[in-house]
């Protein structure tokens, strides 16, 4: 029986595992693909710390204040932003190569909303996979296990303490009950449960789900980001083109070839991102179209292409060049602000269930997160999470369990179709603008599915997991009665009154059945 298992292999469960092993604990980790795949391998945009000489504590802090429309959690902002540099500090130690500039000095950008040059970048538009590859390397050194292609199925849950978590080995093909003393859910979010998103296709809130089903508290789930600006493009897949972009000023136009955003914001282009994706959503049903364009072409090319490499690649192999022409974009699900409660030190209301980064709900990000604030947030509470196991651990007495693994004969029903409707539906009823009698709907229709489906072993959990963080959005999104941040309802349009949250538990569940 191990001391500690993390589920997860992006920044915040990697980091997580790397203080683990520092502080002596046995740890192990889980994930549901390859150990590289995941949200943070994917990140263009950078990682936003306050290391610059013209910036301060106070103004990333207010930034991201301002950017979570006033229900952010100070305390875990505090945290964030004052822990952060040396987190990143840390990270360039081990190897990870930001970009700099021609003195050989750290080069920071500006993104929208940051009041301030603070965002780091490395290889131009590859951060994420920069920080992934770094990450890996130390936790390879200091000889972490990972276990690969373990999909979580549930959290297992004896008198409200958890003792580990049930897996399908997708290659063995196997049931695995892995016993641990503690658990650190560092399982993403759910921005995939959308079909036009950012994100890879495993971020559809297994581990909410999974502690949701286990009797954990989860919050402002009604809270998605959706990136103004992803490919919308007939021949190509839903590729993400940074918000460094337009910090470097790349402007939105639509068909017509007219600059827009003057009509919705004096912050232009640069406003936060929910005002953006608004205002293209507006845009695109003003004008009866289902894209606009980002324009960057009249920069420097050379400079664009040395900036952007990847976007640049990826959208040439579809024939678009971004330094000669407009590229047709629109808003995707990018990030999911809700999810899995906790306090600062990661502490569920499950004993020894911790929760850090994208799944976990601490209140750093508020009703929208400010760009580049993620990465950042992994590195912080991905450490808070293993000193708060390390001090579980040293307080509990545990009983010692053995894993199990059993061989899975026949195949669960294929539920392919039903989730591919559940995601267009998704997308459409609990978008970038919503209506009560859709979101109404949605919640009814998903509640007596999962009701139909629930004690049904042969299940596909994908499946599942879908209803239950589809209940969770549009239930949580009926809850809040006005409009702020990612959530905006046409019906509720409305600032709030008051900075509260809106928290659900399994016994809700049981409630509206």
């Amino acid at each position: 029986m191990r001391d500690c298992i993390v589920i997860g292999s992006g920044v915040a469960g990697l980091r997580a595992a790397i203080e683990l092993k520092r502080l002596g604990v046995d740890v192990a980790i889980f994930t549901k693909d390859k150990a590289s795949e995941s949200n943070t391998n994917y990140a263009q945009g950078g990682i936003a710390v306050c290391l610059s000489k013209n910036d301060n504590f106070d103004l990333h802090i207010k930034d991201t204040l301002i950017a979570g429309a006033g229900l952010c959690n100070k305390k875990s902002v505090e945290i964030l932003v004052k822990e952060g540099p040396d987190k990143v500090k840390e990270l360039i130690d081990w190897g990870c190569q930001f970009d700099k500039n021609e003195n050989g000095e750290l080069n920071f950008t500006k993104e929208a909303a940051h009041s301030v040059n603070r965002i780091l970048h490395a290889n131009g538009d590859a951060t994420g996979s920069e920080i992934e590859r770094t990450l890996l390397n130390k936790a390879q050194k200091e000889s972490i296990e990972i276990n690969e292609h373990y999909r979580l199925i549930d959290l297992l849950v004896e008198n409200k303490r958890v003792i580990g978590a049930k897996f399908h080995n997708l290659k063995e093909n196997t049931l695995n009950y892995i016993y641990a003393k503690s658990v650190v859910l560092a399982t993403g979010g759910y921005a995939a449960i959308y079909n036009h998103t950012t994100n890879p296709s495993l971020t559809t809130g297994d581990g909410i789900a999974s502690a949701f089903l286990a009797g954990c508290t989860v919050e402002d789930m009604e809270f998605v980001q959706f990136h103004p600006t992803a490919l919308n493009y007939k021949k190509a897949p839903s590729f993400l083109l940074s918000e460094s972009m337009r910090g470097e000023g790349a402007i939105l136009i639509n068909d017509k070839g007219e600059r827009f955003m003057e009509k919705y914001s004096k912050q232009l282009e640069l406003a936060p991102r929910d005002i953006v994706a608004r205002s293209i959503f507006s845009e695109m049903q003003n004008n009866l179209k289902d894209h606009v364009y980002l324009d960057i072409s009249h920069l420097d090319s050379e400079f664009v292409k040395k900036r952007f490499p990847t976007i640049y690649h990826e959208c040439l192999k579809y024939g678009l060049d971004i330094t000669k022409e407009p590229i047709p974009v629109s808003p995707a699900a990018h990030y999911t602000m809700g999810g899995v409660k906790t306090d600062v030190d990661c502490k569920t209301n499950i004993s020894g269930l911790f929760a850090c980064g994208e799944c976990a709900c601490n209140g750093v990000h508020g009703a929208n997160r400010l760009a580049s604030n993620s990465m950042l947030e992994g590195l912080v509470y991905g450490a808070r999470a293993a000193i708060s196991v390390k001090a579980y651990l040293e307080n509990k007495n545990f009983s010692s369990k053995t894993d199990e693994s059993t061989k899975l004969t026949g195949t669960t029903k294929n539920f392919q179709t039903k989730i591919k409707n559940l995601k267009d539906r998704i997308f459409k009823d609990l978008g970038i603008v919503r209506k009560l009698s859709s979101v109404t709907d949605l919640f009814e229709c998903s509640l007596s599915s999962f009701q139909t489906i629930k004690d049904n072993n042969s299940i596909d959990i994908d499946y599942r997991n879908l209803l239950i963080i589809a209940i969770l959005i549009s239930r949580s999104a009926l809850e809040r009665k006005n409009s702020v941040g990612a959530h905006y309802c046409i019906d509720t349009p409305w600032p709030p009154t008051d900075k509260s949250h809106v928290s659900l538990n399994i016994k809700d569940l049981e409630k509206w059945t």
